[in-house]
């Protein structure tokens, strides 16, 4: 279970921020003593940070040189700022993304698992999502139903487990495209398009029919 530090001084925000990231099962500590932030950050050892600029006492910029005097954790600027050289400030110390208020909660998960993907790998053989009978192994990006197993693609693999880590809720078309556009390539509508009915073909072939179903207008979901 991944471990994220929210450092946000707007209780409303960083309360919905949070419980979406527990939903996908993250381990989530909001920090409430803004003059202490290292101290959250050292008892909590988080894996990834999310830092609001605009803080009480010291802002984000000074917090994020802070965390980067004695780690390479990633960090997302979460901000109301819209300006270049925020983002650019933000960049030069030590951020790792930049996302701008008010965002879409889909795609700022979409962005942590993207974010935590490429920093951290599953060694764990036994890791692994399951469904209906469905079983998705993250360590070989292949998926397993009824003594049947097949090789995912990566675009497939990222898609089925962002889908399997959000069971009975939808998923926009914008969130899995930013998630897969995060991971370095350029992902629009049509590839998406074509990755999710291979994906399907996939799992209907094992024998599951369905697997994801479409909301019209709305995105994708598995139930």
């Amino acid at each position: 279970m991944f471990r994220i530090l929210i450092v946000e001084d707007d209780e409303k925000i960083s309360t919905i921020v949070a419980n979406a990231l527990r939903k996908w099962q993250f381990e989530v500590k909001e920090t409430s003593a803004f003059e202490h932030v290292m101290d959250d950050f050292r008892t909590f050892e988080p894996q990834l940070v999310l830092l609001d600029i605009n803080l009480p006492v010291f802002d984000g910029f000074y917090w994020c040189q802070q965390i980067r005097v004695v780690s390479k954790v990633p960090i997302i600027f979460l901000s109301s700022r819209n300006h270049n050289m925020d983002i650019i400030m933000a960049i030069n110390m030590g951020g790792d993304d930049f996302v701008q208020k008010p965002f879409d909660l889909d795609i700022l998960v979409a962005k942590v698992n993207a974010m935590l993907r490429r920093n951290y790998t599953y060694q764990d053989e036994s890791l692994q999502l399951a469904h209906r009978g469905l079983v998705c192994r993250l360590s070989s990006s292949s998926v397993e139903y009824k003594e049947q197993s097949t090789e995912l693609s990566r675009n497939e693999f990222i898609i089925l487990q962002t889908m399997m880590r959000n069971i009975g809720k939808i998923v926009s078309r914008d969130a899995l495209m930013q998630v897969l556009w995060n991971d370095e390539q350029f992902v629009d509508d049509n590839t998406l398009t074509v990755n999710v009915n291979r994906l399907r073909r996939k799992i209907a072939l094992l024998g599951l029919d369905e697997f994801i179903s479409t909301r019209k207008g709305m995105g994708y979901i598995v139930e």
